[in-house]
């Protein structure tokens, strides 16, 4: 701190002494925000495939070689290409190779849910949880999932194990991240839902509820000085909420619009937890960049979708990490939870059959967390079952997700100057989608993780 008084003068002096600009030189615009350089592996790689899906939608290409210099892409050619002096040569001809998948809706900071995730909250140490957050992120990574968007974590976990895996630190996949989820107070994303009131307090501290557009705003700009990539709220209520207040709205649209207005101004996308129509629609009419769940669309819903290009995020997989947790545990949920856990395991997948003949963009999401990590790619066989098929799948696990993250220069297809994040699979997954949960190549940023012979 006393470095400061000594550093100011010599900076004001400094100041002074610079010639003034003449008066017609333009002032240059201010820099655009930027994302770190991924730590790519140096050097020279060749990649050999047999069978190469390099832009997810257009037909596969077979035997073509992918050239990899300091984690980025340079150049991909038909035929096995010699390999420069020096480089290092992966033999993928039996393989299906594509680009590094994206999960858009994850919680990398817990595998528990119901009473086993409310009592977590309560037991375990932040580090103890920030070392579960990171094993996830290698069951993730090891699942083919070379980015995802984490969509919801009040204690700062994923923030640091965002920062951490870019820095080379840990080992995971790229992490978007949304900070602390948020609605209204006894909303969805209020902590003291169900918890005696003796706890209310300390809860609220999470800064996850706002009431009227004002706090609304406010709320935004908190997750914005945390540092964080996406904004998620809730509009509606949800399945996992603990006293029974309906899967309705439950957010006004004052309110929802003062978030995504300030997130927007920003440069800061919003994606929206809503389950019931209302919901949906009003998160639609106020511009918001994702729907999550979107259990219950309608024709307005779909007006709306494409009226705005917003995407549709279905997280399907939900409906496996309940079905499982019962099994493992009857009792894993209680009360209104249960109810509404049997109602969703009836309607998951209507709104996407719904959705994908009237052209709604669809991004693949999870839910991962409610469903188990590393069992990502189940939600392909969820999406084939209910109305797309395996190419438009990978599709919304790929070119669509890296668009509606943000991303889309940089990841989602394999191409000249992107990052080199590619995986493999024997097999045809435009033929059997399954197989994707079999990968047994996974490179993220130039950098082998897993190779299997």
């Amino acid at each position: 701190m006393r470095l400061l008084p000594l550093a100011c003068p010599l900076l004001a002096l400094s100041l002074s002494a610079a010639p003034l600009p003449a008066q017609e030189t333009p002032i240059p615009p201010p820099p655009a925000a930027s994302s770190p350089a991924p730590p790519g592996a140096p050097g020279v790689t060749v990649i050999h495939a047999g069978t190469l899906l390099d832009r997810p939608g257009r037909p596969p290409r077979r035997n073509a070689s992918i050239l990899i210099r300091d984690g980025r892409i340079v150049s991909v050619e038909d035929g096995f290409m010699a390999a420069p002096e020096g480089a290092r040569i992966i033999d993928l001809r039996d393989r299906f190779v594509l680009p590094g998948l994206i999960d858009s809706h994850v919680h990398l900071d817990s595998d528990r849910a119901g009473v086993e995730g409310l009592m977590a909250g309560f037991t375990d140490s932040v580090a103890l949880r920030a070392h579960e957050a990171a094993t996830n992120a290698r069951k993730t990574l090891d699942a083919g999932f070379t980015t995802v968007r984490n969509l919801g974590s009040a204690d700062g976990i994923t923030l640091g194990l965002r920062d951490a895996i870019v820095r080379g630190w840990a080992i995971g996949p790229r992490i978007v991240d949304a900070g602390t989820s948020m609605s209204t107070s006894s909303g969805h994303m209020d902590d003291t839902l169900g918890v005696r009131e003796e706890f209310h307090e300390i809860l609220r501290a999470s800064g996850s509820t706002c009431d009227g557009a004002d706090d609304c705003r406010r709320a935004v700009r908190r997750q914005i000085a945390r540092g964080v990539d996406v904004i998620k709220i809730a509009t509606t209520g949800g399945v996992n909420s603990r006293i029974g207040l309906g899967l309705g709205a439950q957010m006004s649209e004052p309110e929802a619009r003062a978030i995504v207005e300030t997130a927007h101004m920003y440069g800061r996308r919003v994606a929206v937890h809503a389950h019931g129509t209302d919901g949906i629609n009003l998160a639609l009419r106020v511009g918001a960049d994702s729907i999550e769940h979107g259990t219950l669309l309608d024709d307005e819903s779909i007006r709306l979708f494409r009226q705005s290009g917003a995407y549709y995020v279905p997280t399907l997989s939900t409906v496996n990490g309940y079905l499982e947790r019962l099994r493992t545990n009857p009792n894993a949920y209680t009360g209104e939870v249960r109810r509404k856990i049997e109602w969703r395991i009836q309607v998951t997948g209507l709104a996407l059959r719904r959705a994908v003949p009237a052209g709604v963009r669809i991004a693949f999401g999870t839910d991962a967390g409610v469903s188990l990590h590393g069992r990502n790619a189940d939600e392909f066989l969820l999406m084939v079952q209910h109305g797309m098929t395996p190419m438009a799948a990978i599709q919304a696990a790929t070119v669509n997700a890296a668009d509606l993250l943000g991303l889309a220069g940089e990841v989602g297809m394999i191409e000249p100057g992107r990052v080199a994040d590619i995986v493999a699979v024997r097999g045809d997954p435009l033929a059997d989608v399954g197989v994707l949960r079999q990968m047994n190549f996974v490179m993220s940023r130039g950098r082998v993780h897993r190779q299997e012979p």
